[in-house]
Protein backbone atom coordinates (compact mmCIF):
# COMPACT_ATOMS: atom_id res chain seq x y z
CA UNK A 1 0.00 0.00 0.00
CA UNK A 2 2.77 2.50 0.57
CA UNK A 3 4.90 1.88 -2.65
CA UNK A 4 1.46 2.25 -4.10
CA UNK A 5 0.92 5.75 -2.19
CA UNK A 6 3.88 6.91 -3.16
CA UNK A 7 3.44 6.09 -7.10
CA UNK A 8 0.22 7.53 -7.28
CA UNK A 9 2.10 11.09 -4.93
CA UNK A 10 4.80 10.78 -8.13
CA UNK A 11 2.62 10.64 -10.24
CA UNK A 12 0.31 13.58 -9.22
CA UNK A 13 3.36 16.09 -9.10
CA UNK A 14 4.12 14.65 -12.79
CA UNK A 15 0.84 15.81 -13.79
CA UNK A 16 1.20 18.84 -11.83
CA UNK A 17 4.23 20.02 -13.61
CA UNK A 18 2.73 18.91 -17.09
CA UNK A 19 -0.44 21.59 -16.42
CA UNK A 20 1.85 23.87 -15.51
CA UNK A 21 2.08 27.45 -17.51
CA UNK A 22 5.54 28.88 -19.18
CA UNK A 23 5.77 31.38 -15.86
CA UNK A 24 5.21 28.23 -13.80
CA UNK A 25 7.67 25.95 -15.06
CA UNK A 26 10.37 28.96 -15.10
CA UNK A 27 10.05 29.79 -11.70
CA UNK A 28 9.75 26.55 -10.41
CA UNK A 29 13.57 26.12 -12.55
CA UNK A 30 14.64 29.78 -11.03
CA UNK A 31 14.01 28.84 -7.32
CA UNK A 32 16.82 25.74 -7.46
CA UNK A 33 19.15 28.75 -8.91
CA UNK A 34 20.86 29.22 -5.65
CA UNK A 35 22.91 32.27 -6.85
CA UNK A 36 20.12 33.79 -8.81
CA UNK A 37 17.85 33.97 -5.78
CA UNK A 38 20.72 35.54 -4.24
CA UNK A 39 20.96 38.04 -6.57
CA UNK A 40 17.24 38.93 -6.23
CA UNK A 41 17.68 39.22 -2.47
CA UNK A 42 20.28 41.51 -3.05
CA UNK A 43 18.30 43.01 -5.32
CA UNK A 44 15.40 43.32 -3.03
CA UNK A 45 17.58 45.03 -0.29
CA UNK A 46 19.39 47.75 -2.53
CA UNK A 47 16.38 48.84 -4.42
CA UNK A 48 14.23 48.48 -0.72
CA UNK A 49 17.25 51.16 0.81
CA UNK A 50 17.67 53.37 -2.31
CA UNK A 51 13.63 53.67 -2.38
CA UNK A 52 13.46 54.96 1.13
CA UNK A 53 16.83 56.13 1.59
CA UNK A 54 15.87 58.70 3.97
CA UNK A 55 14.79 56.30 6.63
CA UNK A 56 17.55 54.28 6.58
CA UNK A 57 19.69 56.96 6.08
CA UNK A 58 21.73 58.74 9.26
CA UNK A 59 21.64 62.15 8.66
CA UNK A 60 20.57 64.50 5.74
CA UNK A 61 22.81 63.92 2.80
CA UNK A 62 23.59 67.99 2.23
CA UNK A 63 24.50 68.25 6.12
CA UNK A 64 28.03 69.35 6.69
CA UNK A 65 29.81 68.63 9.96
CA UNK A 66 32.34 70.95 10.53
CA UNK A 67 33.73 69.07 13.29
CA UNK A 68 34.24 65.75 11.58
CA UNK A 69 36.37 66.29 7.56
CA UNK A 70 37.31 63.30 5.68
CA UNK A 71 36.79 60.86 8.86
CA UNK A 72 37.11 57.30 8.97
CA UNK A 73 33.91 55.17 9.41
CA UNK A 74 32.72 54.80 12.72
CA UNK A 75 33.90 51.95 14.87
CA UNK A 76 31.02 50.10 16.94
CA UNK A 77 31.81 49.25 20.22
CA UNK A 78 30.11 46.23 22.53
CA UNK A 79 32.60 46.28 24.73
CA UNK A 80 34.19 49.49 26.40
CA UNK A 81 37.93 50.25 27.29
CA UNK A 82 37.45 49.13 30.57
CA UNK A 83 36.79 46.25 29.48
CA UNK A 84 32.97 45.73 30.17
CA UNK A 85 29.67 44.27 27.77
CA UNK A 86 26.83 45.88 26.39
CA UNK A 87 24.46 44.09 24.67
CA UNK A 88 23.23 47.76 23.06
CA UNK A 89 26.38 49.09 20.79
CA UNK A 90 27.61 52.21 21.01
CA UNK A 91 29.90 54.30 19.62
CA UNK A 92 32.87 56.68 21.30
CA UNK A 93 32.99 60.57 20.97
CA UNK A 94 35.87 61.69 18.94
CA UNK A 95 38.19 64.73 19.07
CA UNK A 96 40.49 65.92 16.56
CA UNK A 97 44.45 66.03 17.11
CA UNK A 98 47.25 67.41 15.04
CA UNK A 99 50.30 65.40 14.21
CA UNK A 100 53.44 67.75 15.16
CA UNK A 101 55.46 66.62 12.38
CA UNK A 102 53.15 66.73 9.31
CA UNK A 103 50.81 69.06 10.76
CA UNK A 104 48.28 66.48 9.47
CA UNK A 105 44.77 66.84 11.44
CA UNK A 106 43.05 63.48 12.40
CA UNK A 107 40.52 61.72 14.72
CA UNK A 108 40.73 59.37 17.27
CA UNK A 109 38.26 57.75 20.02
CA UNK A 110 37.23 59.50 23.10
CA UNK A 111 36.90 56.81 25.88
CA UNK A 112 35.39 58.83 28.33
CA UNK A 113 32.40 59.73 26.18
CA UNK A 114 29.81 56.85 24.83
CA UNK A 115 27.32 57.12 22.06
CA UNK A 116 24.49 54.46 22.62
CA UNK A 117 23.09 53.26 19.13
CA UNK A 118 19.07 52.53 18.74
CA UNK A 119 16.75 51.48 16.24
CA UNK A 120 14.07 54.06 15.11
CA UNK A 121 15.17 57.37 16.56
CA UNK A 122 14.53 60.73 16.23
CA UNK A 123 16.79 62.86 13.71
CA UNK A 124 17.41 65.39 11.14
CA UNK A 125 13.67 65.48 9.37
CA UNK A 126 13.13 64.73 5.64
CA UNK A 127 10.43 64.18 3.17
CA UNK A 128 10.46 60.23 2.23
CA UNK A 129 9.61 60.02 -1.57
CA UNK A 130 9.90 63.69 -1.71
CA UNK A 131 6.13 64.16 -0.18
CA UNK A 132 5.75 62.42 3.19
CA UNK A 133 7.28 64.18 6.02
CA UNK A 134 9.24 62.74 8.92
CA UNK A 135 12.34 62.10 11.02
CA UNK A 136 12.61 59.19 12.30
CA UNK A 137 15.71 57.28 11.58
CA UNK A 138 16.33 53.75 11.05
CA UNK A 139 19.55 52.79 13.25
CA UNK A 140 21.70 55.24 14.51
CA UNK A 141 22.04 57.58 17.31
CA UNK A 142 20.65 61.33 18.12
CA UNK A 143 23.68 63.03 18.61
CA UNK A 144 24.87 64.89 15.59
CA UNK A 145 28.46 64.52 14.73
CA UNK A 146 28.81 61.14 16.46
CA UNK A 147 28.22 58.51 13.88
CA UNK A 148 29.17 58.12 10.59
CA UNK A 149 29.12 54.06 9.30
CA UNK A 150 31.26 54.95 6.29
CA UNK A 151 33.28 57.97 7.17
CA UNK A 152 32.65 61.27 5.77
CA UNK A 153 33.93 63.08 2.74
CA UNK A 154 36.21 66.39 2.54
CA UNK A 155 33.03 69.06 3.04
CA UNK A 156 31.68 66.63 6.44
CA UNK A 157 28.80 65.30 4.19
CA UNK A 158 27.94 61.50 6.07
CA UNK A 159 29.02 58.99 3.12
CA UNK A 160 26.60 56.38 3.84
CA UNK A 161 23.71 58.37 3.50
CA UNK A 162 25.11 59.51 0.62
CA UNK A 163 25.34 55.86 -1.28
CA UNK A 164 21.59 55.19 0.42
CA UNK A 165 20.80 58.23 -1.76
CA UNK A 166 23.39 57.67 -4.84
CA UNK A 167 21.14 53.93 -5.17
CA UNK A 168 18.39 55.27 -5.90
CA UNK A 169 19.67 57.53 -8.88
CA UNK A 170 21.65 54.82 -9.90
CA UNK A 171 19.87 51.93 -9.89
CA UNK A 172 16.66 53.47 -11.48
CA UNK A 173 18.76 54.87 -13.89
CA UNK A 174 18.77 51.36 -14.80
CA UNK A 175 15.42 50.84 -15.00
CA UNK A 176 14.41 53.56 -16.74
CA UNK A 177 17.08 53.60 -19.67
CA UNK A 178 16.03 49.75 -20.14
CA UNK A 179 12.35 50.60 -20.08
CA UNK A 180 12.71 52.65 -23.76
CA UNK A 181 15.73 50.47 -24.67
CA UNK A 182 13.08 47.92 -24.54
CA UNK A 183 10.62 49.74 -26.11
CA UNK A 184 12.26 51.28 -28.89
CA UNK A 185 14.08 47.93 -29.32
CA UNK A 186 10.74 45.96 -30.18
CA UNK A 187 9.28 48.60 -32.00
CA UNK A 188 11.88 49.09 -34.30
CA UNK A 189 13.22 45.65 -34.49
CA UNK A 190 9.56 44.23 -34.64
CA UNK A 191 8.37 46.81 -37.86
CA UNK A 192 12.27 46.15 -39.42
CA UNK A 193 11.43 41.74 -39.11
CA UNK A 194 7.88 41.75 -39.82
CA UNK A 195 7.22 44.28 -43.07
CA UNK A 196 11.11 43.58 -44.60
CA UNK A 197 11.82 44.57 -47.94
CA UNK A 198 12.53 48.81 -48.03
CA UNK A 199 11.35 49.29 -44.58
CA UNK A 200 13.77 46.66 -42.99
CA UNK A 201 16.61 48.19 -45.09
CA UNK A 202 16.26 51.43 -44.02
CA UNK A 203 15.66 50.60 -40.13
CA UNK A 204 18.80 48.35 -40.63
CA UNK A 205 21.22 51.05 -42.05
CA UNK A 206 20.22 53.58 -38.78
CA UNK A 207 20.90 50.86 -36.67
CA UNK A 208 24.22 50.41 -38.46
CA UNK A 209 24.87 53.93 -38.32
CA UNK A 210 24.32 54.36 -34.70
CA UNK A 211 26.33 51.16 -34.13
CA UNK A 212 29.48 52.68 -35.76
CA UNK A 213 29.45 55.81 -33.29
CA UNK A 214 32.23 56.29 -31.32
CA UNK A 215 30.45 55.77 -27.77
CA UNK A 216 32.33 58.63 -25.21
CA UNK A 217 32.91 61.16 -27.48
CA UNK A 218 29.40 61.30 -28.55
CA UNK A 219 28.21 61.15 -24.57
CA UNK A 220 30.81 63.84 -24.34
CA UNK A 221 29.50 66.28 -27.00
CA UNK A 222 25.91 65.51 -25.84
CA UNK A 223 26.51 66.84 -23.15
CA UNK A 224 28.27 69.34 -23.70
CA UNK A 225 25.53 70.27 -25.58
CA UNK A 226 22.91 70.38 -22.64
CA UNK A 227 22.13 74.11 -21.60
CA UNK A 228 23.63 75.13 -18.49
CA UNK A 229 20.36 76.34 -17.19
CA UNK A 230 18.78 73.01 -16.81
CA UNK A 231 18.16 71.23 -13.85
CA UNK A 232 20.26 68.39 -12.36
CA UNK A 233 16.92 66.34 -12.76
CA UNK A 234 16.19 67.25 -16.56
CA UNK A 235 20.12 66.28 -17.09
CA UNK A 236 19.53 62.85 -15.07
CA UNK A 237 16.16 62.38 -17.56
CA UNK A 238 18.18 63.54 -20.79
CA UNK A 239 21.36 61.09 -19.55
CA UNK A 240 18.92 58.27 -19.49
CA UNK A 241 17.68 59.17 -22.76
CA UNK A 242 20.35 59.31 -24.57
CA UNK A 243 21.99 56.12 -23.00
CA UNK A 244 18.71 54.32 -24.15
CA UNK A 245 18.81 55.74 -27.57
CA UNK A 246 22.12 53.93 -28.42
CA UNK A 247 21.32 50.86 -26.78
CA UNK A 248 18.23 49.89 -27.90
CA UNK A 249 20.29 48.65 -31.36
CA UNK A 250 20.96 45.12 -30.55
CA UNK A 251 18.10 43.99 -28.90
CA UNK A 252 16.42 45.41 -32.62
CA UNK A 253 18.35 43.13 -34.47
CA UNK A 254 17.77 40.17 -31.89
CA UNK A 255 13.85 40.86 -32.27
CA UNK A 256 14.38 41.28 -36.28
CA UNK A 257 15.86 37.67 -36.52
CA UNK A 258 12.86 35.88 -34.37
CA UNK A 259 10.59 38.19 -36.56
CA UNK A 260 12.10 37.02 -39.30
CA UNK A 261 11.81 33.49 -38.28
CA UNK A 262 8.52 33.21 -36.95
CA UNK A 263 6.37 35.87 -39.70
CA UNK A 264 5.66 32.59 -41.44
CA UNK A 265 4.41 30.52 -39.48
CA UNK A 266 1.17 28.89 -39.33
CA UNK A 267 -0.48 30.92 -35.69
CA UNK A 268 0.79 34.05 -37.80
CA UNK A 269 -0.92 32.98 -41.08
CA UNK A 270 -3.95 31.85 -38.44
CA UNK A 271 -4.18 35.62 -37.15
CA UNK A 272 -4.42 37.40 -40.38
CA UNK A 273 -6.83 35.33 -41.54
CA UNK A 274 -9.41 35.99 -38.56
CA UNK A 275 -8.58 39.52 -39.26
CA UNK A 276 -6.11 40.78 -37.00
CA UNK A 277 -4.11 43.69 -37.70
CA UNK A 278 -0.18 43.76 -38.08
CA UNK A 279 0.36 45.86 -34.87
CA UNK A 280 -1.90 43.50 -33.04
CA UNK A 281 0.12 39.68 -34.53
CA UNK A 282 3.25 41.69 -33.94
CA UNK A 283 2.63 42.70 -30.11
CA UNK A 284 -0.03 39.89 -28.69
CA UNK A 285 1.43 36.73 -31.22
CA UNK A 286 4.65 37.37 -32.12
CA UNK A 287 6.46 39.37 -29.10
CA UNK A 288 5.25 36.53 -26.65
CA UNK A 289 6.68 33.74 -28.62
CA UNK A 290 9.96 34.49 -27.70
CA UNK A 291 9.09 36.43 -24.23
CA UNK A 292 11.67 35.12 -22.06
CA UNK A 293 14.41 35.53 -24.42
CA UNK A 294 13.45 39.38 -23.97
CA UNK A 295 12.76 39.72 -20.12
CA UNK A 296 16.76 37.67 -19.79
CA UNK A 297 17.73 40.22 -22.31
CA UNK A 298 16.31 43.09 -20.38
CA UNK A 299 17.75 42.14 -16.81
CA UNK A 300 21.10 41.51 -18.41
CA UNK A 301 20.75 45.60 -19.98
CA UNK A 302 20.22 46.61 -16.74
CA UNK A 303 23.99 46.75 -15.28
CA UNK A 304 25.26 47.80 -18.00
CA UNK A 305 23.26 50.92 -17.95
CA UNK A 306 24.17 51.29 -14.36
CA UNK A 307 28.08 50.69 -15.69
CA UNK A 308 27.33 53.52 -18.32
CA UNK A 309 25.58 56.08 -16.12
CA UNK A 310 28.53 55.63 -13.73
CA UNK A 311 31.49 55.87 -15.97
CA UNK A 312 29.67 58.90 -17.44
CA UNK A 313 29.35 60.73 -13.96
CA UNK A 314 32.90 59.62 -12.60
CA UNK A 315 33.99 61.13 -15.80
CA UNK A 316 32.27 64.14 -15.05
CA UNK A 317 29.80 64.45 -18.52
CA UNK A 318 27.13 62.79 -16.85
CA UNK A 319 25.19 63.83 -13.74
CA UNK A 320 26.86 66.51 -11.14
CA UNK A 321 26.04 67.75 -8.09
CA UNK A 322 23.64 68.05 -6.31
CA UNK A 323 22.17 64.93 -7.48
CA UNK A 324 24.10 61.61 -6.07
CA UNK A 325 24.97 58.56 -7.80
CA UNK A 326 27.70 56.60 -7.43
CA UNK A 327 29.51 57.89 -10.31
CA UNK A 328 28.93 61.28 -8.81
CA UNK A 329 30.71 59.82 -5.43
CA UNK A 330 33.46 58.16 -7.27
CA UNK A 331 34.27 61.70 -8.66
CA UNK A 332 35.87 62.31 -5.05
CA UNK A 333 38.04 58.95 -5.66
CA UNK A 334 39.88 60.21 -9.09
CA UNK A 335 43.16 60.86 -7.05
CA UNK A 336 45.90 58.35 -6.29
CA UNK A 337 46.53 60.64 -2.87
CA UNK A 338 42.54 60.82 -2.20
CA UNK A 339 42.53 56.74 -2.30
CA UNK A 340 45.68 55.98 -0.50
CA UNK A 341 44.74 58.54 2.23
CA UNK A 342 40.73 58.39 2.53
CA UNK A 343 40.31 54.74 1.36
CA UNK A 344 36.40 54.62 2.40
CA UNK A 345 35.88 57.24 -0.34
CA UNK A 346 35.79 53.48 -2.81
CA UNK A 347 32.58 52.58 -1.23
CA UNK A 348 30.47 53.75 -3.55
CA UNK A 349 32.48 51.30 -6.32
CA UNK A 350 31.77 48.57 -3.98
CA UNK A 351 27.98 49.06 -4.28
CA UNK A 352 28.40 49.38 -8.42
CA UNK A 353 29.99 45.52 -7.95
CA UNK A 354 27.47 44.10 -5.78
CA UNK A 355 24.66 45.45 -8.21
CA UNK A 356 26.10 44.40 -11.77
CA UNK A 357 27.19 40.63 -9.76
CA UNK A 358 23.62 40.78 -8.55
CA UNK A 359 21.75 41.65 -12.21
CA UNK A 360 24.20 39.24 -13.45
CA UNK A 361 23.26 36.15 -11.15
CA UNK A 362 19.62 36.76 -11.49
CA UNK A 363 20.21 37.31 -15.62
CA UNK A 364 21.62 33.51 -15.17
CA UNK A 365 19.51 32.38 -13.62
CA UNK A 366 16.73 33.23 -15.79
CA UNK A 367 18.32 32.55 -18.89
CA UNK A 368 18.73 28.75 -17.28
CA UNK A 369 15.16 28.92 -16.70
CA UNK A 370 13.41 30.01 -20.09
CA UNK A 371 13.99 26.39 -21.10
CA UNK A 372 12.84 24.77 -18.17
CA UNK A 373 13.00 21.16 -20.27
CA UNK A 374 16.17 21.33 -20.61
Amino acid sequence: MAVIKKKNTDVSKEEEIYMETQWQLMWRKFRKHKLAMLGGIILILLYTVGIFSEFFATQDIAKRSTTAISMAPTQIHFVDAEGNFSIQPFVYGLKQEEDPVTWKKYYVEDTTVKHKLRFFYKGDSYKLLGFIPGDIHFFGTPEPDVYFPFGTDASGRDLYSRVLSALRISLSTGLVGVFFTFVLGCLFGGISGFYGGVTDTIIQRVIEFLMSMPSIPLWMALAAAFPTTWSSLKIYFAITIILSLIGWTTLARVVRGKLLELRNEDFVTAARVSGATDGYIIVKHLLPSFSSYLIVNVTLAIPSMILAETSLSFLGIGLTPPIVSLGVLLQDAQSINTVSMYPWMMIPGIFVVISVLAFNFVGDGLRDAADPYK
